[in-house]
């Protein structure tokens, strides 16, 4: 858990999808304690009338090579470590494959741990 979901527009190569996998896992093993192994991310492309994006919302101003990332996640962990991993990715990303921070939108949804089978039909973190 985390579950990841990762939008941008089609055209991206193969190393930059795997980039932003690489280091959506890196920030979130690095500033929230996700263990090892716990990686289930996926990638969507959008052509451009499927992609749609306020380009200049907060007055930040966006392009076409926007990352739109959505980590669904248990609701335990506090505001300021939320913080340190939104920083975290737009670090890592701006370094590999070279995103620009304006470019790193990051939605968290939060759900109770009983919300999570991870396989066999269990709910594995209900004790």
């Amino acid at each position: 858990m985390p579950l990841t979901r990762v939008s941008l527009r089609r055209g991206k190569p193969a190393a930059y999808h795997k980039a932003i996998l690489e280091g959506l896992y890196r920030a979130m093993r690095e500033t929230f304690d996700v263990p090892e192994g716990d990686r289930f991310m996926t990638i969507s492309e959008h052509d451009e009338g499927d992609f749609v994006y306020g380009a200049d919302y907060l007055g930040i101003k966006r392009s076409d090579d926007l990352v739109i990332i959505q980590l669904t996640v248990s609701n335990t962990r506090p505001v300021a470590q939320k913080q340190k991993l939104y920083r975290r990715i737009v670090e890592l990303l701006a370094e590999s494959p070279g995103l620009r921070p304006e470019d790193i939108f990051i939605n968290l949804v939060e759900v109770l741990p009983e919300n999570w089978s991870f396989g066999h039909g269990e709910a594995q973190y209900v004790r």
